[in-house]
């Protein structure tokens, strides 16, 4: 009896970028889930299926066994805080920055001195608050699930913490980042029971990943 596999991902840009790396363990979506409703879609293979879940999720679904791998963002994996997953490979890829940003008019650096207090919004609360922590810097820190560039220009927070790409969409709203975090790039998550349970099926898809992240670092 084949051994069935689970592979879990999120829409976007994580899906396109890991495209290359399924094709090189020669395995091959069914249907785009971009043009598809379905939440569970087949592969060239009979045993293997992606399921696709927000980027949030992903860390849970391989943690509690529903997947037995999958692709997720280091910001998501940092938040999660990895427990019971093992994580073998920084894919490098779906690369960008975690960053501080503020309007542009305001003194960031005045502001974030030792013993003053801010108020930060984030999706990315235990990052924001570690980050902030080691600065020693107070703050008051709103949780926000999108439009994170809004909250500095109706006065909701001083800063944000988010993720940023090209910058594009900071300059867009006259806000500028005023300091880098982390580099954020895609790891490959990995259910324990899993490696050892199916680690003839899983490793050579491993391998595969491995070396076209090897390509690409």
């Amino acid at each position: 009896m084949t051994t069935q596999l689970t592979i879990a991902l999120s829409k976007g840009r994580i899906f396109e970028e890991t495209l290359p790396l399924l094709s090189e363990a020669g395995i091959e979506a069914a249907e785009n889930p971009e043009q598809s409703r379905k939440l569970i879609i087949g592969t060239n293979h009979d045993h293997i299926r992606l399921i696709i879940v927000r980027a949030t999720d992903v860390p849970t679904y391989v943690q509690y066994g529903a997947a037995d791998f999958g692709i997720a963002g280091k910001d998501v994996l940092t938040e999660h805080g990895g427990e019971g997953l093992y994580q073998p490979l920084d894919l490098q890829i779906a690369k960008c920055r975690m960053m501080v940003a503020v309007a542009e008019d305001f003194d960031y650096e005045r502001a974030s001195q030792p013993g003053c207090r801010l108020r930060v919004a984030s999706k990315y609360p235990h990052i924001a608050a570690e980050h902030f922590a080691s600065k020693g810097v107070h703050i008051d820190l709103i949780k926000l699930y999108g439009s994170m560039e809004l909250a500095p220009l109706v006065g909701l927070s001083d800063a944000i913490v988010d993720l940023v790409s090209s910058g594009n969409t900071l300059k867009a709203n006259h806000l500028k980042a005023v300091e880098h975090i982390s580099d954020i790039s895609s790891r490959l998550v990995v259910n324990k029971a899993a490696l050892k349970l199916k680690y003839h099926v899983l490793q050579p898809i491993i391998d595969a990943f491995a070396k076209v992240a090897r390509c690409t670092s």
